[in-house]
């Protein structure tokens, strides 16, 4: 999963862009697919299990975003490893009941390819949990490439992470657009010279978004599609 492309419109390079944005690289956790049940439960099951602690909802997902070693950390330096490895198994075995769809996504993605945007998706999750997610939300033929943790020594917010997305579809920063629903995506695509586009549907609210100054902020899919098609 993770570098990889998928198989090229028939018409290929000559697809004719009329977006606002001619390249749309999109976070995937509660950007592109409502995993915020599955994530938010995943952390307390480790935490409670690992730790015996109970924490608030906002405590548990304040770093969703970041590599999952890194929020481990955050928990516990000293039992990260631990933590980790009861995440981990506790959120392939919850997947398919608790990943949902958001409504209207992917009838807005196929409708941005149409137009003639270029898809991408920059995750911090590793490829195989990103397999995971595509077993159960089949989007992946929608998207042109595929950054996952696995693809870039640093992560969001570090702007690696969009860079080789750029890189991988031969894209200029000046005409992409990253959207995100974290201060991580914000930064990590303002460091990378590209537009960022928030959005309020996923594991963050316009309070934490709105001092990351993203160029816009949306509340539904609607909304996003909108900007991209320059409407």
């Amino acid at each position: 999963v993770g570098g990889s492309r998928a198989r090229e419109p028939a018409d290929g390079a000559d697809r004719r862009v009329v977006t606002r944005y001619a390249t749309v690289l999109l976070d995937l956790d509660g950007t592109v697919i409502d995993s915020v049940d599955l994530i938010r439960e995943s952390h307390r099951h480790a935490v409670r299990h690992v730790l015996g602690v109970e924490m608030s909802d906002e405590e548990l997902v304040v770093n969703v975003g970041r590599p999952l070693t890194e929020q481990m950390r955050h928990f516990s330096e000293e039992h990260a490893d631990r933590l980790l490895a009861v995440y981990q198994e506790w959120n392939a075995a919850n997947t398919a009941r608790l990943l949902q769809a958001y409504d209207q996504m992917d009838g807005a993605l196929a409708r941005m390819r149409d137009a003639g945007a270029r898809l991408g998706i920059v995750t911090s999750k590793r490829a195989h949990t990103v397999a995971l997610a595509w077993d159960v939300l089949p989007l992946r033929g929608l998207f042109d490439v595929v950054i996952t943790a696995d693809d870039s020594r640093r992560h969001k917010p570090d702007p690696e992470p969009v860079l080789t997305a750029l890189s991988q579809l031969g894209a200029s920063a000046s005409s992409a657009v990253f959207v995100g629903d974290a201060p991580f995506d914000l930064r990590a695509g303002r460091r990378a010279g590209v537009a960022t586009i928030g959005v309020t549907w996923g594991f963050f609210d316009r309070t934490q978004l709105i001092p990351e100054h993203p160029d816009h902020l949306v509340d539904t899919v609607a909304e996003l599609e909108a900007i991209v098609l320059g409407a």
